[in-house]
């Protein structure tokens, strides 16, 4: 025996914990915060069919949380049942948990706080109201007058864990998780009334709202107007997926990550594939740093979702998550497409009355594009980066004069009452230049200022990157191969993704036992850092099952490019290339912002004129 091993204490022998220490535990885990309590009381009330649910709340939730439901209520002999751990209604065999369609299965909840609150269960059925208190676990319910449905009162929240109560923030503070938590809740279930008063103030009544209409009125109440203003109806369907809800423009983004809100299933999460998706499909339009704004819903066989993976069930782990992740990016991207300036989105500066009017003109062939003019991107020429590169892509904007004649000339000289009649496009009719930069420009709601640079930018880039979609990916061998090292998990990630390299553009072969070389690279990235590209792509591949991080590198090449070549500013235009110009990006996808995210276009409606002039006071 060594030296000083003879010294060693022995070690404390195994207990089984006390039931009111293993209670406590597992309110640790459910019960953060007085939000906490909230959100698992009111997904009992909806799982018990509520259609009204009353909230009140005082102290920030730490003097008293009361929720009340009409729904199917608690029957006596079961009321003590439900402060017992692992009692539920809502799960009994396996295949029930493999499959679950409500919110709360677990059974911890109400015992959890009950271990940490003085809680006082009142429930009704058919008349017939009984109570219960958190210290009652086996006793008797008493009588106790209740319409039908269920109460949950909980005061002096955290009362016997101090540590925990010290760790709770400012009144106001733990009120905006509250507010948060009804916020999540009542944007789930449109088909429930929702009431709730704060230190006997009320904060908020929605009734039900079952039409599209009065869905939009709840979610700009609890989102704010300038959410619905800039949201994108979205709807789609694909392999036994349902994704609907809005999704904010661009214009809309955000500073922070606030307004971002997915239900799968009606149950509200957090998932790093469906948020990597959703921000995939915004790629482009956003500038840098921002955020993008949406509510959304995804609907799917309850067998083909784990929703058992967190006891605050806010975390959910999907069966073949690549395919959620490309329908749903597919879904968001598809749906921006779709959004171009003047026509369909609206932008931050606006301020408008009624909509815009007329239908975007066809796009015009770029003069000085491989294969443009009249054949238009049909003489496309493989090697378009060397093209690009030599300069045929040019800052001629010679093209747009053509493309404009027929429309200034039916309002030469501006809108007049002559011209009531005429069809005016979105964007309607150039006006002037301002300092060389902006296009001064007239429609029917009042004066639209387009950034002429960002505009042509859009134009290109989305030309550059039709160009590549409709050619086969080009790779280029590598003189001297680079070997790679990698660690087992990606050396497992490349044997069984290879094909999936390789459609990338990157051949990469096993050369060792935790190492491959890289024989061939993408031609477009060909002085780009591969070995980087290559761990990036197995990172993704392993996180995601899919990667678009080759696209995104090359998109970036085309972005620059088309920046480089867009027209400058004080480049001076006549009216019929200004109108051209507008044109084009009431026909280019996702022309309401440039290639960085900036907005390419602002209106300024007549009244909004009218008013910094006092007319009509």
């Amino acid at each position: 025996m060594g030296e000083g091993q003879s010294d060693r204490q022995a070690p404390p022998s195994i207990k089984l914990l006390s039931s009111n220490l293993s209670d406590q535990i597992a309110a640790g885990e459910v019960v953060e915060r007085p939000a906490s309590v909230v959100k698992e009381v009111l997904e009992n009330a909806l799982d018990a069919g509520a259609r009204h649910i009353d909230i009140e709340i005082e102290a920030g939730g730490t003097r008293l949380i009361r929720v009340r439901d009409d729904g199917f209520g608690i029957p006596r002999d079961q009321l003590s049942l439900a402060l017992t751990r692992h009692a539920t209604s809502k799960v009994s065999t396996l295949e029930d948990l493999e499959a679950i369609t409500t919110l709360g299965f677990r059974g911890e909840a109400l015992p959890s706080i009950a271990s940490v609150s003085r809680l006082q269960l009142i429930s009704a059925q058919d008349g017939n109201g009984w109570q219960v208190g958190s210290g009652a676990e086996g006793g008797d319910p008493q009588p106790a007058p209740h319409p039908q449905g269920t109460s949950v009162v909980v005061r002096d929240l955290f009362y016997n864990t101090p540590a925990r109560r010290k760790f709770l923030r400012t009144e106001r503070t733990e009120q905006s998780h509250i507010e948060e938590a009804l916020r999540r809740l009542a944007m789930a279930r449109f088909d429930v009334r929702f009431t709730w008063r704060y230190n006997g103030r009320t904060g908020q009544d929605l009734p039900i709202a079952e039409s599209e209409s009065a869905r939009a009125g709840r979610v700009s109440k609890l989102l704010g107007r300038g959410f619905m203003e800039h949201a994108l109806p979205l709807r789609s369907e694909a392999a036994g997926l349902s994704l609907e809800g809005w999704i904010a423009t661009p214009a809309f983004a955000r500073a922070a990550a606030n307004m971002q809100y997915v239900y799968v299933n009606g149950r509200v999460i957090r998932d790093k594939t469906v948020s990597h998706a959703i921000r995939l499909g915004y790629a482009d339009v956003l500038h840098q740093g921002r955020h993008p704004a949406y509510l959304l819903y995804l609907e799917l066989d309850p067998t083909r979702v784990d929703v058992n993976v967190h006891p605050t069930k806010s975390e959910v782990r999907f069966r073949d998550s690549r395919m959620v992740h490309d329908f749903i990016h597919r879904a968001v991207r598809e749906r921006l497409r779709d959004a171009r300036a003047g026509v369909g989105e609206t932008n931050p500066n606006v301020a408008t009355d009624g909509a815009f009017g007329g239908a975007p003109a066809m796009p015009m062939p770029i003069a000085g594009f491989p294969g443009g003019g009249a054949g238009g991107l049909s003489g496309y020429r493989p090697n378009f980066e060397m093209a690009v590169a030599g300069g045929s892509v040019s800052e001629t904007t010679g093209f747009y004069q053509l493309a404009a004649q027929p429309l200034a000339t039916a309002v030469e000289g501006g809108l007049s009452p002559e011209t009531e009649e005429v069809e005016i496009p979105p964007l309607g009719y150039a006006l002037a230049q301002l300092h060389g930069i902006y296009i001064l420009a007239q429609n029917r709601a009042g004066l639209v200022l387009v950034d002429m640079h960002a505009g042509h930018e859009r134009i290109l880039y989305e030309r550059l990157k039709q160009q590549r979609a409709d050619n086969p990916l080009v790779r280029q061998p590598l003189l001297i191969p680079l070997v790679l090292h990698l660690s087992g998990r990606e050396m497992d990630t490349v044997l069984t993704a290879q094909d999936e390299l390789l459609s990338h553009g990157f051949e990469v072969t096993p050369s060792g036992p935790e190492s491959v070389t890289i024989r061939e690279v993408p031609a477009l990235l060909r002085d780009a850092d591969a070995s980087a590209m290559v761990r990036d792509l197995i990172a993704d591949l392993q996180r995601f099952g899919s990667s678009n991080r080759t696209a995104q590198e090359q998109d970036q090449l085309l972005s620059t490019l088309a920046c480089h070549t867009s027209v400058r500013a004080n480049r001076q235009l006549t009216l019929p290339e200004m109108n051209g110009l507008l044109r084009e990006m009431e026909a280019t996808e996702r022309s309401g912002q440039c290639n960085h995210g900036r907005p390419t276009w602002v209106q300024l409606d007549l009244s909004a004129i009218d008013k910094l002039f006092m007319r009509g006071r």
